[in-house]
């Protein structure tokens, strides 16, 4: 093996490498969004908005097809990430080895099943124009092929993410998931059918998948598959299971909502809701980022350095707010507007509304990832899956209900209480179960209380007067954060800007 096998948790956790892990992970998900923003308008006037309402739909199913490896791919991160940090990194192939070969032939069932219920789908759920039933169904059955390719990229990309393999695993991120976003305006321009647009995002799949296996190599040379050792993957079933219901349970209620409207409305109010649903979650990139680079820092420090773990909780909640807090300012304030000049006047009177009330709830879907990547961390992926179960019998009704009485704006209302529950809940569940979080977890609570009381008061504003609201809660906010900015942190900054203004 020729990088490292063991580091100590000090090394894992150090607020340098957390910075650097960030960064790369925001490149690599920021560049591709910026080149997907520009191409928006160009699917939409090459599909037709009812196409578009059944491509937004079929990116939804690839999120689906994450739940498929059961939740072996997050509980393999962090069990290689503890065993590194533990010192025992040369255990990690065998166990990565079985791993794979697992979720290969796991995905590849799953596939089979989504095959055979795409007819169901498309002929009697949806409310899909005659006219478009064969092409659509086709062209989601193409999808339901790439899920093996979905579970096994998530499952490499983990295998680097145990090892802090960031700035590589980035560095070919970004040109392969460019194409994710180009591949359809090629296929439509060479093959006027949403069966090109998926094929062209099975191959991407497929290239994003041999280069992060190449990658993997130099951490576990031939991926581990000679050394697979299945008894080791008995402890991962149990934990991966919790996880892979949680997650099962987050896209649910992520994406139930456009299922009802396409079920109950139609098309065209899908696209008018789930396109300014899918501008808001693109800000995911920021807490994944985060995410990803807390992931095995707080397996690594959680037993042998728990008051390095709190700090990790501190600092990712504020990063995670300081980036998303002035898009969702920005989004409220100049949702119309944005929306006009992206995709034309149909879509602001549409959709407006919606994504004002989207850019509250995303601000607390954002955060909720930092206590949910502590919870997993620490073992206790069944707390997460338990509360997640509870929050899909208060708010799949709830949702059914306001998309009834109010229509696209109550299911966005639904979306945004959720969103809300859920960051308040798992920081209350980190506290409980992980006591060493409970003091962090307190110190925020002023600074997020503040950033969403002041979100909910900008939606009904106009833009001018919710721009200068908007400035103001910025300010607010800022302020209670320096606070609670842990003091190591706050003299960097100090000593920063001292050089910079040298």
């Amino acid at each position: 093996m020729t990088g490292p096998v063991s580091e100590g948790p000090e090394d894992r956790a150090g607020g340098r490498r957390l910075v650097t892990g960030v960064v790369w992970n925001a490149l690599g998900r920021g560049v591709p969004l910026l080149l997907a923003l520009a191409l928006t308008p160009v699917l939409v006037g090459l599909m037709g908005t009812e196409r578009w309402g059944l491509f937004t739909l079929a990116l939804a199913m690839v999120g689906i097809f994450g739940v498929f490896d059961l939740g072996l791919g997050m509980a393999l991160t962090r069990a290689v990430s503890e065993a590194i940090g533990e010192g025992r990194g040369r255990d990690a192939p065998a166990l990565v080895g079985a791993t794979l070969v697992a979720l290969l032939g796991l995905s590849a069932v799953m596939a089979g099943l989504a095959w055979a219920f795409m007819p169901v789908l498309m002929g009697r759920v949806l409310i899909v124009p005659p006219a478009l039933e064969a092409e659509a169904l086709a062209a989601f059955r193409v999808l339901a092929a790439a899920a093996p390719l979905v579970v096994l990229n998530a499952a490499l990309w983990g295998v680097l993410a145990a090892w802090q393999r960031f700035r590589a695993a980035n560095l070919v991120n970004m040109p392969v998931s460019v194409f994710y976003y180009l591949g359809p305006v090629i296929a439509l321009l060479l093959w006027d059918s949403l069966i090109a647009v998926m094929a062209s995002l099975v191959l991407v799949r497929l290239v994003s998948g041999l280069a992060y296996a190449v990658l993997a190599w130099r951490d576990v040379p031939g991926l581990g598959l000679a050394r697979a050792r299945f008894r080791l993957l008995r402890p991962l079933l149990r934990q991966g299971g919790w996880m892979s219901l949680s997650g099962a349970l987050t896209q649910v209620l992520l994406y139930a909502d456009r299922f009802l409207i396409g079920a109950l409305i139609g098309l065209t109010a899908v696209a008018f809701y789930a396109t300014p649903l899918d501008l808001v979650m693109r800000m995911w990139i920021l807490p994944v980022a985060v995410a990803q680079t807390l992931l095995p820092a707080f397996a690594s420090s959680f037993r042998a350095a728990p008051e390095r773990a709190a700090l990790l909780l501190r600092r990712g909640a504020l990063i995670v707010a300081g980036l998303v807090l002035p898009a969702c300012l920005a989004l409220i304030a100049l949702a119309e507007v944005l929306l006009r000049l992206w995709l034309g006047a149909e879509f602001a009177a549409g959709g407006g509304m919606v994504l004002r009330i989207l850019g509250v709830g995303i601000f607390f879907s954002c955060l909720a990832f930092v206590p949910g990547t502590l919870l997993d961390a620490i073992g206790r992926p069944e707390v997460t899956a338990g509360f997640s179960l509870l929050q899909a019998a208060v708010f799949l009704p709830l949702g059914a209900l306001l998309l009834v009485l109010i229509g696209i704006e109550g299911a966005a209302i639904a979306w945004a209480a959720r969103a809300a529950a859920d960051c308040a809940g798992r920081f209350l569940l980190a506290a409980r179960f992980y006591p060493p979080a409970a003091p962090a977890s307190r110190a925020l609570l002023p600074v997020l209380g503040a950033a969403g009381a002041g979100l909910v008061l900008l939606v009904p504003l106009p833009p001018a007067w919710a721009a200068a609201a908007g400035v103001l809660v910025l300010g607010g906010v800022a302020a209670l954060g320096w606070r609670v900015l842990p003091r190591e942190d706050r003299g960097a900054l100090r000593a920063r800007l001292k050089g910079a203004g040298a």
